[in-house]
């Protein structure tokens, strides 16, 4: 799966806040991750957080 820093994930389950949106930090055996909601940050593992996305939230730039 192709997830890269600075994507926005939505995922299966929603935090406490009510967001289930996530800031991706950090990737690698694990993933650094924020809260949109609230701010909280955690590292999960990589087979974890593939299990539970169900969408990514890519910003392109402008192409040059």
């Amino acid at each position: 799966m192709d997830v890269r820093v600075g994507d926005v994930l939505e995922l299966k389950k929603q935090h406490p806040c009510g967001s289930r949106e996530w800031l991706v930090l950090r990737v690698g055996m694990d993933f650094k991750l924020r809260c949109a909601g609230c701010g909280h940050e955690l590292m999960l593992p990589r087979s974890k957080v593939e299990k539970n996305i169900k969408k990514i939230k890519r910003n392109e730039g402008p192409e040059t």
